[in-house]
Formats: C-alpha cells, structure tokens, sequence
C-alpha cells in the first residue's frame, strides 16, 4: 500500500456552539450496502491490514445505526482483535472528517464502556481506535494521504494535547494496485463507478447508471450484488452522482464567493449562510427527484422510498 502524506493545510474558523438535530436527509450508499456484507468487509479489512482472517463471524459489528446528527451518518464499524475501527466513504474531499469521527468515537465508547466503572480504582481497557476513508471522488488524490484533527486548531502551540488521524485510501481505479488485488469486491465496485461517471458525460444519467449496471452484470462485475439489489443500487447510484455534482457546484461558488467578499466578519458569515441554505436546498431537491424515478419505476413501497430518499412518507405521497 502507498505510504502515505499528511495533510497540513489549516483553515481558521469560528465556534457556534449548535445543538445536534436529525438530518432526514442521510441516504445510504452503494459502498456501505456492499460492505454492510461480513463477507465483503472481512475482505476488505484483510486488505487493509495484510491480514488472512477467514471468518467473517470473527467481526463485531458496532455501526451507529441510529446516530444521524449534523448531516453525518457513520458508515461501517466494528470490533476485530480488540481494535475499533472505522470505515467512511467520501465521493468528494472532506477535511472534517477527523472532527466528525471525533464524535463517532466518542459515541462509540459511550456505547461500549460501563459508566460506573470510570469512577473505580481500575483502570478501563477500551479498544484501540483506527480511522479509514475510502475516497473515490473525481478530484485527484494521492494513493493514501492523511488528515490531522490538529489542523483543525486554531492558534495551536507546540504539540497538540488531543489528536486523531484519518488514513485516507483512494479507491478509483489506477490507484492502490495492492490494496485492490487483495479484495476483489473493492475492486469491482471500482470498474462500476468508473463506468458510471464514464458514460455519465455523454447520457442522461438515468442511462449512464443502467447501463453500467447491465454491462457489469453481463461481464460478472459485482454480478450477484447488481443482480439481487438492481433497483436499489440504480437508485442510491443515482442520487450519489447528483450529490456529488452539486457539492462540487456549491464549493465552487464558495470559492468564487470568498475571492470576491474578502475576509470582513460580516461578508464571511453571509457567504458561510448562504453556502449553508444552498447545500441544504440542493439535498433537498436531489431527495424529491430520487422519490419521483422511484415512483416511475413502480417497483418500490412508498415506505422503502422513503427510506431511500430521505423523504417523509407524507412527502412522498404528494409526489404521486
């Protein structure tokens, strides 16, 4: 596996102390249905640690199913050889992501850890953190690269007190050559996304997501995962390619934005506001036109369109 480089870019920010809402607008992905598999994701830790486990019971599966706060959702994590570990996919940049497996962690070990026995004279064995993004997003990326909690800090002196690093692997195709040969599953789901984003620049992309899916089942391309949950992946795939254009739009007009109102107080908390409204808005449209082409489909309940969607089940029925 590459070696990898820490990032060191650092980003002054300001604190707004926030209560943690429930975003209904969390989607699940491609990549957390395949590995939500014990089989796939034993693979899959295999290869990331150069390990040959073969028991797939072996994993103790402890994903914060219900923990949806801040627009965060953890993907995959579980418990091997008394270490923790936490798997996220990202399909575009994210230097947050220390800060938010911060909280992942942390409700993790809440989860885990007896409350009573902090106050004895024992002392708690809890189980070693370890951070994995899995990062196939169009924007080029080294192999392997890292991301520091303490770039977050602001006036940081000396060495920071708390930190938390993130190892983050790309998994496009053309990259980590190692880690893809060592789990067949990863790199299939590769060859799809590639496919996808290929025939996605000259077809709708309603097309572009059923064709890479029928072409990858006629070539035995994730074959039996495309086959059993077609429409689901069709879906899910469909609204990741949205979401992934339109972050990539909105950070772009960030950008443009901050280069044009410079760096007063109050031109910087209009542009954070309103980068805020428009990343919700466009969440919230890619949501109603998920619901729509499931609904054309005429295969789903309006229950599992929802929960697909993010929608209300009252939302959803509108649409009809």
């Amino acid at each position: 596996m590459a070696k990898c480089k820490r990032n060191r870019n650092k980003t002054k920010r300001n604190f707004t102390v926030k209560t943690p809402t429930a975003n209904r607008n969390y989607k699940d992905t491609v990549f957390r249905m395949l590995f939500s598999d014990r089989k796939n994701l034993l693979s899959l830790y295999n290869a990331v640690n150069q390990s040959d486990y073969n028991n797939p019971d072996d994993l103790e599966i402890v994903t914060l199913e219900n923990a949806i706060y801040m627009g965060m959702k953890n993907d995959l994590a579980f418990i091997m050889d008394t270490n923790l570990y936490l798997y996220e996919h990202q399909s575009t940049y994210n230097p947050n992501m220390p800060l938010r497996d911060l909280f992942y962690i942390c409700s993790e070990y809440q989860k885990l850890v007896d409350k009573k026995s902090l106050y004895s004279s024992t002392l708690q064995k809890i189980p070693a953190p370890n951070f994995i993004e899995f990062y196939n997003g169009s924007t080029a990326a080294p192999d392997c690269t890292e991301l520091r909690l303490s770039s977050a800090f602001e006036h940081l002196s000396g060495e920071p007190k708390l930190e938390l690093i993130v190892t983050v692997l790309n998994v496009n195709v053309g990259h980590n050559a190692e880690l893809m040969q060592h789990c067949n599953t990863l790199n299939e789901y590769a060859q799809y996304v590639a496919r996808v984003r290929h025939y996605a620049a000259d077809m709708s992309l309603d097309q572009a997501v059923e064709r890479a899916v029928d072409e990858c089942v006629r070539e035995g391309i994730l074959a039996e995962f495309l086959t059993r949950n077609r429409n689901e992946v069709i879906s899910m795939s469909i609204f990741e390619y949205d979401k992934e254009l339109e972050e990539k739009k909105l950070r772009k007009a960030e950008y443009e934005a901050g280069r044009e109102a410079g760096f007063s107080e109050g031109e910087k908390h209009g542009r954070e506001t309103g980068f805020s409204e428009g990343e919700k808005y466009g969440i919230e449209l890619n949501s109603i036109e998920t619901a729509r082409r499931m609904l054309q489909l005429q295969e789903f309940s309006l229950e599992k369109i929802a929960a697909i969607s993010g929608l209300s089940l009252d939302e959803v029925k509108k649409l009809q």
